[in-house]
């Protein structure tokens, strides 16, 4: 055998990370959180805040990055897709507490960071039915069983932050 087949280098190239499953269960969840808050809104009346739009955009995004590593399957595109992913599941897990602690507390959502960022997309205007805010973030303020949906949102944010940090190590 030649040295050449037994240098790491050879042997990364041809070797798939055994990432899938936890990428497919963070696209998953992301789908599954955003899929709830649109039954919520269309079916129940929530209106979303501008706080709650930003939340389904990095969900969103986070399912397009758990998507990739899906697709990407060596060590490398796991370690691009976990890194990602766990950036934005923290910066997820943020703007929920942002909106539990202190955006829940204010009139209006107008002008802050979660309205220039979703104005910004202009998904607002391309697919209202998802990305248009329709209410104040105290108005928005609700729970399901008990339990804040800014909670519910940061819960499945830090599922993903750990099930990406997961897939970092495996990928390591």
């Amino acid at each position: 055998m030649s040295a050449a087949r037994h240098s790491p280098s050879f042997q990364a190239v041809g070797r798939r990370a055994p990432t899938g499953g936890l990428f497919a269960l963070i696209a998953l969840a992301c789908v599954g959180a955003v899929a709830a808050a649109l039954v919520s809104q269309h079916v129940y009346g929530m209106d979303p805040c501008a706080w709650c739009i930003l939340d389904r955009l990095i969900f969103l995004t986070l399912a397009g990055f758990a998507v990739l590593g899906l697709a990407w399957r060596s060590p490398a595109g796991a370690r691009v897709a976990g890194t990602f992913s766990l950036m934005l599941a923290v910066a997820g897990i943020a703007a929920a507490m942002w909106l539990h602690f202190v955006a829940s507390k204010t009139v209006s959502c107008k002008l802050t960071l979660a309205d220039r960022i979703v104005t910004a997309t202009q998904l607002d205007r391309l697919v209202p039915g998802v990305f248009e805010a329709r209410a104040s973030c105290a108005d928005a303020a609700v729970s399901l069983l008990g339990i804040s949906y800014d909670y519910w949102a940061a819960a499945a944010f830090a599922f993903c932050a750990v099930a990406s940090i997961r897939a970092l190590r495996l990928a390591a």
